[in-house]
């Protein structure tokens, strides 16, 4: 790893390690009684939304709002409540219904491929080009780490498509990364699971999404089929643009850097936390907004600490960001369209040779 100033990666570790062990010592009912909360209120918006899609032959508007309930209870399920608690946030409650073990949530990725391929790979392995694949999905050329191909003139068509269908994107994922339809299988590749049990997985889980929003709830909906089928439809679609692009904002600003895998054998603590911290950005906003992103608009904090409730990022990002200016750390934030333009941009410029 390469920086202008020499950081004192030992002290980093130990001032990061005592931000992550104060809030530790301070879980408790507070942080229970939150997320206890988020679920009540993502199941409230999943039954309004779904009985306002059957409203909709009265007036239009309470199908709109309808979709829109929909689409808010289905990005808390994902971003605030799926993510965070499969991530093992929330294992300390020892709750069976919020446990990283046990949770499945609504999307057609399967939990336990998302847990390999993002909890473990993509976090412990983090931008190290060959190590993680989330590092453009394995469709995107986002650096000159990657060789270029005529296909990746219209990449940002592919991340356009990507980001209307990311549900299916990242239940495809692992399988993709494994090579288990195409591609020649790397004779290197430690396959911790048969393919057979991957595509049971896949289609199993994807199966069960299909039916539950295009076939179960419309035909629920009697004569309103369509009414309820396209309002499912349109939620979903709002769920994967808000996810997709929350997501990318966090890992493909401009400033994000890559790293290859001699550079980080050996690692120590301190250098695992110094390439977190430059292999990520944070978008600003309010409270809301940072509730809608799962908190994952402080993906700084995140990658620094992602078994710490997300909740507690807001609290120490100011500790976070005082600790990095010590070591002249840069600290990637700024506002949604700031983020957003600098990822459409990085898209754009490796488009090309």
């Amino acid at each position: 790893m390469n920086t202008t100033k020499t950081v004192n990666f030992e002290k980093l570790a130990a001032q990061l390690d005592s931000v992550k062990a104060d809030v530790k010592s301070k879980l408790g009912e507070q942080d229970a009684k939150y997320i206890r909360r988020v679920i009540v209120c993502q199941r409230v918006f999943e039954w309004s939304g779904r009985i306002l899609l059957m409203l909709g032959f009265i007036q239009p508007v309470l199908w709109l709002v309808g979709v829109l309930s929909l689409a808010t209870a289905k990005i808390l399920d994902n971003m605030e409540i799926g993510h965070n608690v499969m991530h093992g946030q929330y294992d300390w409650m020892n709750d069976k219904y919020i446990n990283s073990k046990s949770y499945e949530w609504d999307i057609a990725c399967d939990g336990a491929s998302w847990n390999r391929v993002h909890n473990y790979e993509h976090h412990t392995y983090t931008n190290i080009i060959g190590k993680d694949r989330d590092f453009g999905y394995g469709l995107l050329r986002l650096s000159n780490d990657f060789r270029w191909r005529v296909k990746n003139l219209w990449q940002f068509v592919t991340y356009l498509l990507l980001s209307v269908l990311f549900q299916w994107g990242v239940s495809y994922h692992e399988m993709a990364a494994e090579r288990v339809f195409f591609g020649k299988k790397k004779d290197d590749r430690d396959y911790k699971v048969p393919h057979s049990e991957l595509k049971k997985r896949f289609f199993s889980k994807g199966a069960r999404q299909l039916v539950k929003d295009y076939l179960f709830f419309p035909l629920l909906a009697g004569p309103l089929f369509l009414w309820v089928l396209a309002g499912n439809l349109a939620a979903n679609l709002l769920r994967n643009l808000w996810t997709s692009t929350i997501i990318f904002c966090g890992h493909f600003t401009g400033e994000v850097e890559t790293f290859n895998q001699q550079d980080c054998e050996n690692e120590s603590q301190g250098q695992w936390y110094y390439r977190q911290a430059l292999g990520s950005s944070n978008i600003k906003g309010g409270n809301l907004f940072h509730v809608m992103t799962g908190h994952l608009s402080y993906q700084i904090e995140h990658h620094l600490f992602p078994d710490l409730p997300a909740k507690r990022y807001r609290e120490i990002a100011p500790k976070v960001q005082a600790i990095f200016k010590e070591h002249g750390i840069h600290y990637n934030t700024g506002g949604f369209f700031r983020q957003y333009f600098s990822v459409v941009k990085r898209i754009v410029r490796y488009s090309f040779p």
